[in-house]
């Protein structure tokens, strides 16, 4: 005879716990990490900083491609955060899909907004 102690734990959702949990703490480094590097050049720039001086800062091409990364971390980021928020308090199927989807496509023409504002400068 097989006794059990307790309720059945009952799993629900997706399962990617570990691994956004990772991705939130990795992106979230990252994008200090550019600030750090940001606010250092803002920092050790001489005089008033206007259009030439922050257009100086993200000339250079690895500044373009780390802004870049960057900009894909926060994305990424959001995209974590927001499904999880979804997934968690938006209960009809249809209204989850939509705002995922909605979502996505926003966040997909900000990376597109970010690579025509980089590479115009």
């Amino acid at each position: 005879m097989s006794v059990n102690f307790g309720s059945k734990r009952i799993v629900t959702g997706a399962g990617y716990g570990f691994r956004d949990w990772l991705a939130q703490r990795v992106t979230g480094t990252l994008m200090a990490l550019f600030t750090v590097v940001l606010l250092a050049q803002v920092i050790f720039t001489t005089g008033p900083i206007g259009y030439e001086e922050w257009a100086g800062i993200f000339a250079s091409q690895w500044m373009k491609v780390l802004t870049f990364c960057v900009i894909l971390s926060l994305l990424y980021h959001v995209w974590v955060g927001m499904r999880d928020i979804w997934m968690d308090y938006v209960k009809p199927l249809a209204v989850r899909l939509a705002l995922h989807v909605f979502t996505l496509v926003w966040l997909i023409g900000c990376a597109g907004w970010s690579v025509q504002a980089l590479w115009r400068l």
